[in-house]
Formats: structure tokens, sequence, C-alpha cells
């Protein structure tokens, strides 16, 4: 691969396609499994999803991590309650991840900032590159799954995350709207293209629960997802509803707190990849 390389195959004339791009662990790191989350569409709930599902995992006695792939976006910390937090590094270059109160480990651009309200103004391919080395030169203690929370789109980052690191399986999570439909098959074939499987579907913001009679009212009207998992003989992981606690959870950095049951069926999954 060229030094110059934007991992963009499209346009690439080097004969590397056959070449394991795959990017190596810093020396002392350990990570078994990798699980990206993924979406075609920003604003649907990759970074809830991906925090929920890292959380579980801990709960269940795993070690797990999260490496928030969204560079100018990220959210994770907050959900998490840890911003302000800086991420420590030594003379060798290594860089050691921030821990949540139940041992989750983080890394994420928020952590390297002087302040985190600062933008970061960069182009795709150095985003791309940082997020390799997120990959690279953190410190990752013996982590059983890793969650990739992922930029909206089918750009640099997800391509960069595909061929870099060893994805044993994707999340696509999507919402009730229609218009989200062609977005999430963007996302689906992009894995498919890139021989990445695919763990399932997960439909955020899928309705509200009822206070009085528990009836589920769906907000944004009938939801899509069957219909694109039967297209895609994929499986329909968790739908998860718009909820007051979830909301109020992730806006006072207290996302562990959250059983999230309704997200069960994927732990299972995660556990027997």
């Amino acid at each position: 691969m060229s030094e110059e390389c934007t991992h963009d195959c499209s346009s690439c004339g080097s004969n590397c396609k056959s070449k394991d791009l795959r990017a190596t662990l810093r020396e002392g790191s350990c990570v078994k499994k990798v699980i990206g989350v993924v979406s075609g569409k920003g604003g649907v709930g990759k970074s809830l999803v991906t925090a929920l599902l890292a959380s579980k995992m801990r709960k269940a006695g795993f070690k797990s991590a999260v490496l928030d792939a969204d560079i100018t976006g990220p959210s994770i910390p907050t959900s998490f309650g840890v911003t302000g937090d800086r991420a420590e590094g030594d003379k060798s270059g290594a860089i050691y991840p921030i821990k949540t109160k139940s041992g989750i480990q983080l890394m994420s651009m928020n952590f390297l900032l002087e302040k985190e309200t600062d933008p970061v103004l960069w182009r795709g391919p150095v985003i791309a590159g940082a997020v390799r080395q997120f990959w690279t030169d953190v410190v990752w203690s013996d982590v059983d799954f890793m969650f990739v929370d992922m930029p909206p789109g089918t750009g640099d980052v997800p391509l960069t995350v595909f061929q870099s690191l060893p994805v044993d399986g994707i999340i696509v999570v999507s919402s009730p709207q229609q218009l989200v439909r062609v977005i999430v098959e963007k996302a689906v074939r992009m894995a498919e293209m890139m021989k990445v499987p695919i763990i399932g579907l997960v439909e955020n913001m899928s309705y509200v629960k009822c206070p009085n009679c528990n009836e589920e009212i769906q907000v944004f009207g009938e939801s899509n997802i069957n219909g694109i998992a039967k297209d895609y003989g994929i499986p329909v992981l968790a739908r998860i509803p718009m909820s007051a606690d979830i909301s109020t959870a992730i806006d006072e950095g207290d996302v562990e707190r959250l059983d999230a049951e309704f997200l069960d069926a994927a732990e299972a999954l995660i556990k027997n990849l």
C-alpha cells in the first residue's frame, strides 16, 4: 500500500487488494472481538446503541471498550460522564484510554483536545488516520469486546475501520422513517461489499409506550425494519423505545445504570461471535 494512501480503493491504481491492510495493535494490547456500530445516516442513535452494548457486556462480566470513531462529533464521553477527562501518554508514544465507573475502556477525540468544544477541522484522510491510530497507539488492556462507534455514511472512516481493524461483525442502526430505509440499505450493502458479517439491525426511536395502558405508539408511523431484515436475510435484534429515562441517563452521563433489556438478543449473539 502506498504511503500516501487515501483509503479510497475506487480511485487507486495500486495492486494491493490482495494484501492484508489490517493495522497491528500496540505491544501489550489485546482485543479479542471487534463490533462496529454503523448507519448511513446521522442522528439515528449509533452512539446510544454503542454505549448500551458496552455497558451490557461489562455487566455480563466481560471487559468491554469503546473506540469512538466519530472524530468530528464525539458523544461517547458525555454518555459515560467522562467529559473533561484527558487521555495520558508516555515517552514511547503509548496512549492510555479513559476508564468509566464500571471499568469500560474509552478512547475518543475529546480526550485529546485542549477544550472538548474545540472543533476538529480535518479532511477525511486525516480523520481516518486518527481512527487508525486509536487502534495502533492506544494500550487496550485485555478487551473481550470492543465496540466501534462509527460516524454516519460510507466514507473514509468506515472504510478505514473495515480495512484496518479485524471487525468480527457490525450492527446497523436505523429509525422508523421511510427515508431511512435507503440509507440503511447503503450501510448494509457496504458491509456486504467489504465482506464484513452483519450481526443484525437495531431500530431506535421505535415507539413510545403509553404510561397508562402500555400501548406502543408508533410516533413516526409504521416501521420499515422488518422489511429491510427480510430483504437482506438479517435479524432484527432490538426495537428501542423513545424514553425519558434513557434520555436522562445519557444527559447525566449515567448510561451504565440502564439495564436495556431490549438489547438482550443482541447481547446473546455478540457473546457467541
